[in-house]
């Protein structure tokens, strides 16, 4: 269960219930249920959700309203029944002290009002009482009734107890008066006592329900990230659809400062596009044909042509929803904690009120009774658990949604919580450390070549269009880059791990290795001493032969992320040990570790080895957060106590990942960890303050504070004091909302 979201998963075997028998047995407890439509997208749930709240918020408001009206007027009615009360200062001592200051002003205000009968005035007090009770309070008595039926007790056990004994008595009060006299007791009521702590807690309930409906911001904002419709292109004809209805494979026209309806690729135009909301990521990305976009992000000031590939429920923007909802449903650890304490809760505290009265009513000199009464209604009120019940999952429905916001997707509050006690970080070196896109770095001439720079490369590009090597795209882009005219190629040769030849212009190309070119009778010697020294650097050196002799040598790097130095020296400032693991050669991991300030390296080993390194270190007693983005990080991702899978990373990753990065930048794994600290504090902060409540509440509330400085608390002021409690949580939780702000 999460109260916050009010969402239940349920485990269930299809032979013995069903859905709908579920939800029949969960009304029957007296609160509502529905089972969600298989086809509803997780966006039409937020929305749905969203206006749920709202018409809860409302509703607790009105009713919250209309008892605090109810409770104001009786407090004016019972002015004359309290001045004239003898007994009535023991049991509701606040309401005395305030309606006390009231008689002489009512007196000289309104003196019809003391003239009215006192049965005219205790009849219209129940009546209004009553009234109130069966219409703004009714749910916290049908759900204990319900609660005692299944033969346990929660919250509203304790506001229907509590209420319920003040009403009681007050309605026999009213009724036979002199049963009351006839034992020299004072026929008190206390309708104005009932009034108020209904009002009070619904107006607490009211301010968690705003509070809730503003802990779900960041959710409701990627929700409304989706446009209502979309330009589509059918036939030729472009016309205004329901986004609902786009298909994939429809072509949509975006137009400058639209937001995209869809995930898509670019058929044709350019334009810089903000996915800040939906990354992290705060500068646009320019996209041409062939680029992907995302729905929900904002189009620039060029016109795009975008062809839909994933709509609806499939939609990047419904997946990172569909992952916050399941994350903001979760339990964190340390929830449990809460759960075992209230699970005893209830029933401590109605048996702690049991005693309470029992105590006053054998130890008190002055109208023990009364004072029990008093004593064990305030237990009751003030002891309500809501706050503790808030306290996990205000935080982390908050920290989830703040770390969407960052690019930060955290899958739920275990993750969280451990997230928070990390002390060593695991870095994959490839598309984790690196961008995991090799580019060249630098062109080297044969000191006898007459050919220059921009000849060795559009003549190796002219060699590699042909190719599959990975490299050489790199080649390829290096040639795009310089402007260079493709050459003619023909009669291309292949050797698989080695290099490749082919005519270029007329010329016979060769691309490859040393002992590729050596093959051929070519002379590599000239440009040894340079491949060696790029080698050294972590480069990879390809050399270049035309016509049977040495032009040159092309070095290729997986470039370091721009942001990779300044997000190692925040996790080594944040006490984190930062650990590099490739399975490339140990040469380029050193070379990388210098450049990004990492010492400790691990290079050259399996996705097997992967594993075992972060075993071994789990074992040595460290927490580990495992970091990268391919298929073959995803076992190491499993293996290690938090994995976080960067932005761009193949799905196997992100699917075996506790965290998924949306923007590619290392920074967001720095985030991610300080975010969850943060949020540890934060609940860490609401536990004890829930705890710390009942511990000094509860005493004061049966009265330990009387004997030495005349301290009793009043029950309506215990009913505030208990809203007051659940509404702090809340609002310590919000804090979240702005961690890590620059």
């Amino acid at each position: 269960m999460n109260l916050m979201t009010a969402n239940a998963a349920v485990r269930y075997d299809p032979a013995a219930a069903s859905p709908d028998l579920l939800v029949a047995a969960i009304r029957a407890t007296g609160y509502d249920a529905a089972v969600p439509l298989a086809t509803t997208s997780p966006l039409d749930e937020a929305e749905a959700r969203d206006a749920e709240q709202q018409q809860e918020f409302v509703a607790l408001r009105r009713k919250a309203a209309v008892a605090l009206g109810a409770g104001a007027f009786a407090m004016v009615a019972s002015i004359p029944l309290m001045s004239g009360a003898g007994s009535r200062t023991t049991i509701d001592p606040l309401m005395h002290a305030i309606t006390m200051r009231l008689v002489p002003l009512a007196n000289r205000a309104a003196p019809w009002l003391v003239a009215v009968p006192h049965v005219v005035i205790t009849w219209t007090l129940l009546v209004v009482t009553l009234a109130v009770m069966v219409w703004a309070g009714r749910h916290f008595y049908v759900r204990a009734w319900r609660a005692l039926q299944h033969r346990a007790a929660d919250m509203n056990t304790l506001i229907a107890v509590g209420t319920g004994a003040a009403f009681v008595y007050s309605l026999f009060a009213t009724v036979a008066p002199r049963a009351f006299t006839s034992r020299g007791l004072s026929p008190d009521v206390y309708y104005e006592a009932v009034l108020l702590i209904i009002a009070f807690i619904l107006t607490g309930n009211a301010l968690e329900a705003r509070a809730r409906r503003r802990t779900a911001g960041a959710l409701r904002a990627l929700a409304d990230l989706q446009p209502r419709t979309a330009r589509v292109i059918r036939g030729g004809i472009e016309s205004d659809v329901a986004v609902a209805s786009v298909q994939s494979g429809d072509e949509v026209l975006i137009r400058p400062g639209d937001r995209l309806p869809v995930d898509g690729a670019v058929i044709s135009g350019e334009s810089a596009v903000d996915e800040s909301l939906l990354t992290g990521e705060s500068l646009p990305v320019t996209k041409r044909a062939g680029d992907s976009v995302i729905g929900g992000s904002i189009n620039g000031t060029g016109a795009l042509r975008v062809r839909a590939t994933r709509v609806g429920a499939e939609s990047m923007l419904a997946a990172i929803v569909r992952l916050m909802r399941d994350a903001q449903g979760s339990r964190a650890p340390v929830q449990r904690l809460a759960d075992r304490i209230s699970g005893v809760f209830v029933p401590t505290i109605i048996a702690l009120s049991a005693v309470t009265f029992t105590v006053w009513a054998l130890t008190a000199h002055d109208a023990p009774m009364m004072r029990g009464f008093a004593a064990a209604v305030a237990v009751l009120i003030i002891a309500c658990p809501c706050a503790m019940g808030l306290a996990v999952p205000t935080a982390v429905m908050v920290a989830t949604g703040r770390g969407a916001q960052l690019g930060v997707l955290i899958k739920g509050g275990e993750a969280l919580q451990r997230a928070g006690d990390i002390d060593t970080v695991v870095l994959d070196k490839t598309g984790t450390v690196t961008a995991g896109k090799p580019v060249v770095t630098d062109v080297v001439v044969a000191p006898s070549s007459r050919y220059t720079s921009d000849d060795v490369v559009r003549l190796a590009a002219g060699v590699e269009s042909l190719s599959q090597h990975p490299l050489a795209g790199a080649i390829l882009a290096e040639r795009v880059g310089r402007g260079l005219v493709p050459g003619v190629v023909a009669d291309f040769q292949s050797s698989s791990g080695l290099g490749a030849a082919a005519t270029v212009d007329g010329h016979a190309a060769a691309v490859g290795s040393a002992a590729y070119l050596q093959q051929g009778s070519v002379d590599v010697v000239p440009l040894e001493a340079d491949a060696a020294r790029l080698a050294a650097l972590g480069r990879t050196p390809v050399f270049v032969a035309v016509d049977g002799a040495l032009v040159g040598v092309i070095a290729l790097a997986d470039p370091v992320r721009a942001t990779s130095a300044d997000a190692v020296v925040r996790l080594r400032s944040a006490g984190l040990a930062v650990v590099l693991l490739t399975g490339d050669r140990r040469a380029v991991a050193e070379s990388i570790g210098r450049e990004v300030g990492i010492t400790t390296i691990v290079a050259g080993v399996t996705p097997a080895g992967k594993v075992a390194e972060v075993a071994r270190l789990q074992r040595d007693g460290h927490v580990v957060a495992m970091v990268g983005d391919g298929i073959n990080d995803a076992p190491a991702l499993a293996r290690a106590d938090v994995g976080i899978a960067m932005g761009g990373g193949t799905g196997v990753a992100i699917e075996a990942a506790d965290v998924a990065l949306m923007r590619e930048d290392l920074g967001a794994v720095a985030d991610a960890i300080a975010l969850s600290r943060q949020a540890m504090r934060v609940i860490r902060q609401n536990l004890f303050w829930a705890f710390a409540y009942n511990v000094i509440a509860i005493p004061i509330a049966a009265g330990v504070l009387y004997p030495s400085i005349g301290v009793l608390l009043s029950p309506v002021l215990a009913s505030a004091a208990m809203a007051l409690s659940s509404v702090s949580v809340v609002g310590n939780s919000l804090r979240l909302r702005n961690a890590l702000s620059p």
